[in-house]
């Protein structure tokens, strides 16, 4: 009757746990998205662009740019030579970038060549969090958006 008492004990609390990362880990994700989705609408324009890094004239004529430095598993933000941390926990991200006429079709836009002619930015993430005590990770599931550049 106790090793019963204790196993259910034991797995709902791991079980306890694992829902709150992946909450934690959803809001961190909502809120970076919400951030990344509404500078990314305001700028300028992409100046350049890589998988990890895009940067951007921001409608006040500042730099903004967006780094993912994979080994510190962080998605920093740099708007104005200030940096700061808008996602931890980052077990991979991709940028895309495409031009803002659609494939006919379909709900796909063109690949843009460089820089110059992109009008949307495509951010895609998925995060992960040690579960604590038990050597696992819980993994959230990919996050995702298409971002229109709305200034010419």
């Amino acid at each position: 009757m106790i090793a019963t008492a204790g196993s259910i004990w034991f797995y709902s609390n791991r079980s306890f746990a694992a829902q709150l990362n992946y909450v934690d880990m959803d809001q961190a994700s909502q809120m970076a998205l919400d951030t990344i989705s509404r500078e990314i609408r305001e700028t300028k324009a992409l100046v350049s662009e890589s998988k990890r890094r895009l940067e951007f004239i921001d409608s006040d004529g500042d730099s903004l740019s967006y780094e993912y430095v994979k080994e510190d598993r962080i998605l920093y933000r740099v708007k104005a030579g200030v940096t700061n941390v808008l996602l931890r926990n980052c077990k991979d991200l991709d940028f895309a970038i495409y031009q803002r006429n659609p494939v006919a079709g379909s709900y796909d836009q063109y690949p843009a060549a460089d820089a110059s002619n992109c009008k949307l930015v495509q951010v895609s993430w998925v995060c992960s969090r040690p579960l604590y005590g038990t050597g696992q990770e819980n993994t959230e599931a990919v996050s995702s958006a298409k971002i229109v550049i709305r200034n010419p």
